[in-house]
């Protein structure tokens, strides 16, 4: 049997033209100028064939395009990615496949900026994930998605497995199907293959076994995240998804969890970690709104609006399932 998310994936010898189905480039440009030039001339093409454009990218990038295209901007739909994207997680759900819905008559154009100089390793790990999981999510739509990458102020393994995740590249005014282009699936399970090991000691680590644990596993958490200075609305927010994720662990697996919680002085961020024994076989699990009806998925759902990052490895079929929440403190 297929797992949950083996639905159609886009096939690269089918992917050069941009008038059918799901088309989803990587446009590698040199400076602003270049990337000013390219992006321009993809939504103009947009225009001309009169298809609802959407751009998502970080907020100095939003200012240049509107910039560049004067009253063009007008027929464009803006998003800061800084603010959106924070959580790459959320960006399928609440960017891509809600514009996408939002016009369902029409194919769309859209630039997806997900990854930028400047974001974490973390940030870059779960924006490489959402990159792959977008053929998927998106694989039975009409859509063309353009994901601008910085060549020189990105590093060269975020740069080659972006090419293992857009079936079409651009780069120097060459328009080609990516020859490096792996089935999305096995791309994401490599994004976050290797999480970075916690710290080696354990102190504020709590095993559960129990429905009736998990209000001291908030008050835990609570001290914890309040002592580390995340304001209180935060530490609310992070004590409700720490609560989702372990219902699920305790639904879904029937044997006992792990938290662990840490700050990460690097990004000065504190992180909650729950592993469990599960496996998690929907890799869109929490990402794509449910059906209907449909109760899956929701948990992680909002677990994803919650917090700043979630990094979630998929693929590991026996090493049970990780959930690692990041919150920002300042």
């Amino acid at each position: 049997m297929l797992p949950d998310d083996a639905r159609r994936v886009q096939s690269p010898s089918a992917a050069l033209p941009r008038n059918s189905g799901l088309v989803h480039e990587a446009m590698f440009y040199r400076d602003t100028a270049d990337y000013a030039f390219a992006i321009t001339n993809f939504l103009r093409e947009g225009f001309e064939l009169a298809q609802p454009t959407l751009v998502a990218v970080p907020r100095p990038h939003v200012d240049l395009l509107r910039s560049a295209l004067g009253s063009d901007a007008e027929s464009v739909e803006f998003v800061d990615m800084t603010e959106a994207g924070r959580n790459p997680g959320r960006i399928i759900r609440t960017v891509l496949h809600a514009f996408v819905r939002g016009h369902p008559t029409s194919r769309v154009h859209i630039v997806d900026e997900p990854i930028w100089p400047g974001r974490s390793a973390a940030e870059c790990r779960a924006a490489l994930q959402h990159e792959a999981l977008i053929n998927i999510a998106l694989a039975d739509h009409e859509a063309t998605i353009l994901c601008p990458y910085d060549r020189h102020g990105l590093d060269a393994a975020t740069l080659a497995q972006a090419r293992q995740a857009h079936p079409v590249l651009i780069e120097q005014d060459r328009r080609e199907i990516s020859t490096d282009y792996r089935d999305p699936r096995a791309v994401a399970d490599a994004s976050l293959r290797a999480l970075p090991e916690p710290p080696e000691w354990w102190g504020d680590m709590r095993v559960f076994s129990s429905l009736t644990e998990l209000r001291a596993l908030r008050l835990f958490v609570h001290g914890l995240a309040s002592r580390a200075g995340l304001p209180a609305h935060r530490v609310s927010d992070l004590c409700l998804a720490v609560n989702e994720v372990a219902t699920n662990t305790l639904e879904h697996t029937h044997a006992s969890g792990v938290l662990s919680v840490w700050q990460d002085p690097d990004t000065d961020s504190l992180i909650c970690e729950i592993t469990d024994s599960g496996q998690l076989h929907d890799r869109l699990v929490g990402r794509m709104p449910p059906d209907e009806g449909d109760s899956h998925g929701r948990g992680l759902m909002l677990v994803n609006s919650l917090c700043d990052l979630v990094e979630m490895p998929t693929g590991q079929i026996g090493a049970g399932t990780t959930v690692r929440l990041h919150m920002r403190l300042r």
